[in-house]
């Protein structure tokens, strides 16, 4: 056995999408911290089908369906990353914005 302490390898990531992953859209998301984790479920809801007088039809139902897409389970130490990532590319998005409205 060697005494020698080990220099880490980096390696760059080669990410990959399966083409078996399904692209869901959510207008819905629920996050629920346990402590050690957060729970991000992403939630699609879609309006009735309501023919007719649309008040009324509402008004006869008793709840509208919000149907899980996705469900994932974050550790602490990666949601502070995963909110920096958010926060980067969405300040890029609003710039992006703001210079075509300006345009």
């Amino acid at each position: 056995m060697s005494d020698h302490a080990r220099e880490p390898v980096e390696l760059p990531i080669a990410w990959h999408v399966s083409e078996r992953v399904i692209t869901r859209y959510t207008n819905n998301i629920v996050v629920q911290n346990t402590g050690n984790e957060f729970v991000v479920s992403f939630f699609e809801i879609r309006p009735p089908i309501i023919l007719g007088d649309s008040t009324e039809e509402m008004k006869k139902l008793d709840s509208i369906g919000a149907e899980c897409v996705a469900r994932i389970v974050i550790s602490s130490e990666r949601m502070r990353d995963f909110i920096e990532i958010l926060t980067t590319n969405y300040n890029q998005q609003i710039r992006r914005q703001e210079r075509k409205d300006r345009e």
